[in-house]
């Protein structure tokens, strides 16, 4: 059965390193007879959740209208989700938590469109050599599969790689890929 699968991506870089990662990945689904859809959120305007609670007040999950208006019909077809984001600072790239941040929208009493999402992925990768530098990604991306009830098909890490093109010196790109078709 093919899925609906949504590759939210978080490099303000083209053509970076998990820019890379996530079009292996898609590529591997797309082998499957899957849809994928990629968003590339850090060339889109979107605030951060301001904590108004008046989501859903015009007719939209957020009531400021912005990148996250494009990507909520998106989102609210999907039935898988990829996080593909570089290291920043321990974390995911601001570009993509103001994304996750609206997905509060999704959780309130007075939400109108309910996600019909089941699965996610992590797609990471970032400069530090050393794992433990993506402790801070890796848990909160277990947070948000947890809070959400999502199941978690994994997550592909690549410590090591900062320039443009670092990834390819790797077998990530193939990982990615054959994750990509295991869906």
């Amino acid at each position: 059965m093919s899925k609906n699968i949504l590759v939210l991506t978080g490099s303000p870089r083209k053509y970076g390193n998990s820019d890379l990662l996530a079009n292996a990945f898609i590529k591997g689904t797309q082998s499957k007879g899957h849809n994928a859809i990629k968003f590339e959120t850090a060339f889109k305007t979107i605030h951060g959740c301001k904590a108004c609670n008046t989501c859903w007040s015009t007719g939209t999950a957020c009531s400021f209208h912005d990148g996250f208006t494009e990507l909520e019909p998106l989102l609210e077809k999907a039935d898988v989700i990829i996080f593909a984001s570089p290291l920043y600072w321990f974390g995911m790239s601001a570009q993509i938590k103001a994304v996750i941040d609206k997905f509060y929208s999704y959780v309130r009493p007075t939400c109108k469109n309910q996600l019909k999402i089941k699965e996610s992925i992590l797609l990471t990768c970032g400069a530090e050599n050393e794992i433990e530098w993506f402790n801070g990604i890796i848990e909160t991306y277990r947070g948000i599969v947890k809070y959400m009830n999502w199941q978690d098909r994994g997550a592909i890490v690549v410590p090591g790689v900062y320039d443009i093109s670092d990834i390819e010196k790797t077998d990530a790109l193939q990982r990615a890929e054959k994750l990509g078709a295991s869906i």
